[in-house]
């Protein structure tokens, strides 16, 4: 196996990412201590000893209290959850004129609030990608419950693009005053391709209003909402930095704001409800769409963990990620047994070249068989090594990668007893023994060589 030599002379600009290795020795020490290869970065960051100690000293010389008051302890808590509200604006390079930010328990929190909120009507678009995130997904729901159109643009292999013939067919459908909503990620969570930021204005040309699903691409890519400008970002803060779970946020522009009306009212959205007079008068901006009391607590560490990641430097987390993934995909697909076959299949592209830092496959056995992805991950949690199995919540994009046909779905889903109930043991046996899932390896911030490496030594394990 290659030195760490050879991977500076092929990937000479991770040296300007040193300072991340400093970092990690000190912030993140626990990582090797404890004897850790943390490879689901996609699946959630790594949070920095100092991003704890810092959320900590705010709680222990301060008071706070609900900031549905104008109280001494609630004027406190309001100025850290409006400095933070502030922050995530000024990280993704928002003008505060053009966009708010309502905070949610996460991205898939964010994206129920479109769904629910959204105009949908008889007539009207949801277009989408066969690769979304299953809470992207679920948007169509809503949008089939309103008599709107759900129409999905499919992508192909080996790449695991989108056909942009075909999107841009559909681009041209939007319904003349109606509501079109288009809806896609920034980087794929399975597949972890980058798909183009530049179908945003494509798409707002021709009627559509945009739903950039940022919540894997924003943790190791820069997002300009000055240059780029979807109408709704979805994210997960726990996803770019760590800590604390359990936040996240719908980065929305403020012309789309009054499109959205919410089916009910909880407290903290309204100005004013009436039990007698049945009826109420929803508050205004993003106080509307954050039920009851948000979690004021821990809303400043986002602040924080924004500004860790600032100091580091997120183009430096850019070029480490794409460095350590590059040398990961050259040297994993690279493996053969004795026999020949190669020990993986990868979903997705094969060079860096507008991708990320996911690796999925499955393994193969010396004459060509499909390792159970399930067996693999054992045998990593064995070595110490955190990796992801399944299909992480994107059918669409685990559908194509594992040859699993419209019809074999149709015969499994109207199959005795699976009217209403499916299990994962059921769907196995209905897609005939096909692999019902995949590996995946995501590198993250804190990855470093001797990670890609421990990976590299463990798949070289199971060559026969």
């Amino acid at each position: 196996m290659d030195t760490y030599s050879d991977f500076l002379n092929k990937y000479p600009e991770y040296e300007t990412t040193q300072h991340i290795d400093r970092l990690r020795a000190d912030d993140y020490r626990r990582i090797d201590q404890a004897g850790h290869v943390y490879l689901d970065y996609t699946g959630a960051g790594l949070y920095a000893e100092s991003q704890v100690l810092r959320h900590q000293q705010i709680l222990l010389e301060n008071t706070f209290g609900n900031p549905h008051s104008t109280n001494p302890t609630s004027i406190a808590a309001t100025r850290y959850v409006e400095s933070a509200r502030a922050f995530v604006l000024e990280y993704f390079n928002a003008d505060p004129a053009e966009y708010d930010v309502i905070f949610s328990a996460n991205a898939s929190g964010a994206l129920k609030i479109v769904g629910e909120s959204y105009p949908f009507g008889p007539g009207d678009q949801y277009l989408l990608t066969f690769d979304n995130h299953n809470s992207v997904n679920g948007i169509r729901e809503f949008a089939h419950g309103k008599g709107a159109q759900v129409t999905y643009v499919p992508m192909a292999l080996p790449d695991m693009r989108i056909d942009e013939s075909q999107l841009f067919s559909a681009l041209e459908k939007a319904r003349p005053g109606g509501h079109n909503l288009f809806a896609y990620p920034a980087q794929s969570n399975f597949s972890s391709v980058k798909h183009p930021l530049e179908w945003i204005e494509r798409a707002h040309a021709r009627g559509w209003e945009v739903l950039l699903d940022a919540a894997a691409f924003a943790p190791t890519n820069p997002l300009d909402l000055s240059r780029w400008k979807p109408d709704y970002v979805p994210l997960s803060f726990y996803k770019i930095f760590g800590y604390p779970t359990g936040l996240g946020a719908l980065i929305v522009r403020r012309s789309a704001l009054p499109k959205l009306h919410r089916p009910w009212f909880a407290g903290g959205t309204i100005t004013v409800a009436s039990v007698q007079g049945d009826k109420f008068y929803m508050a205004e901006g993003h106080t509307a769409f954050e039920d009851g009391t948000i979690d004021f607590l821990n809303i400043p560490a986002v602040e924080i963990g924004l500004k860790h990641i600032q100091s580091i430097g997120i183009q430096h987390i850019q070029t480490r990620v794409r460095c350590l993934t590059g040398w990961l995909l050259e040297n994993l697909t690279a493996l053969r047994h004795s026999t020949g076959v190669p020990l993986v299949r990868l979903y997705g592209p094969l060079t860096t070249e507008a991708r990320g830092g996911a690796v999925t496959v499955n393994f193969y056995s010396a004459n060509g068989q499909t390792i159970d992805h399930r067996s693999i991950e054992e045998a990593a949690n064995k070595v110490g090594i955190s990796l992801r199995t399944g299909c992480f919540c994107n059918p669409g994009a685990g559908e194509l990668a594992l040859g699993i046909s419209r019809v074999e779905l149709d015969v499994c889903f109207n199959g005795p007893g699976h009217e209403n109930r499916l299990t994962i043991d059921d769907f196995r046996i209905c897609i005939d023994g096909k692999s019902s899932g995949a590996v995946r390896i995501s590198v993250g911030m804190i990855t470093n060589f001797e990670d890609i490496q421990a990976l590299l030594r463990f798949a070289s394990s199971l060559l026969r």
